[in-house]
């Protein structure tokens, strides 16, 4: 007698492990942990540039932090603040003063605090206007500046578990923006962070 076993016993295995991997799948959701991780480096990022920043406050002999209503982005031509930011070029990431954040940290004697500026960890969806980083000068003689961006997860957005965007302290809680005055009013639109709620 051959022991093995039966179509119908196969496809009823195929079949509850079909549900199951489904079901996993469901539950775990792969594309919004990469939104998440994501997100995740966002805040870490903007953390940086921040702490970057407010050293480069402390320890500069002079100050140079940008123009204000002028908008930087880490893509071009962007309009945020006022006057749109400059096309992206191959030095966007220098931290010279020639890169999206206009602040040369090399100036600094003791050295420049990040060794890059960080772009948005997503920039294959930049074109479509809503995932970069943007910075705007709200006052050159008080030192004052925003960074701001818009968080791609669920569990990040303002309606979400781990909502970074509405609770910010910011004016719009539909972005995340950290930065030393954030009252500095941000016009969404057609050329910054479209379809993005005020």
């Amino acid at each position: 007698m051959k022991k093995g076993f039966t179509l119908l016993e196969l496809l009823i295995v195929i079949g509850i492990l079909a549900i199951l991997s489904t079901t996993m799948i469901l539950v775990i959701n792969p594309a919004e942990l990469l939104k998440k991780a994501r997100d995740s480096q966002r805040l870490s990022d903007f953390g940086t540039l921040k702490s970057a920043i407010a050293f480069y406050l402390t320890n500069a002999s002079t100050y140079s932090i940008g123009s204000t209503g002028q908008t930087y982005a880490d893509i071009g031509a962007v309009t945020c603040f006022g006057t749109a930011s400059p096309t992206a070029s191959s030095t966007y990431l220098y931290v010279n003063g020639s890169g999206w954040i206009p602040i040369n940290f090399t100036s600094l004697s003791i050295g420049s605090p990040i060794s890059s500026l960080p772009r948005d960890p997503n920039q294959s969806t930049a074109s479509t206007g809503n995932h970069y980083y943007v910075y705007g000068v709200k006052s050159t003689s008080d030192l004052t500046f925003k960074l701001v961006t818009n968080m791609e997860s669920l569990a990040y957005s303002s309606s979400g578990p781990s909502d970074a965007e509405s609770k910010d302290g910011g004016t719009n809680t539909g972005l995340y923006e950290r930065g030393t005055d954030l009252t500095l009013t941000i016009t969404t639109g057609a050329n910054c962070f479209n379809s993005v709620a005020p």
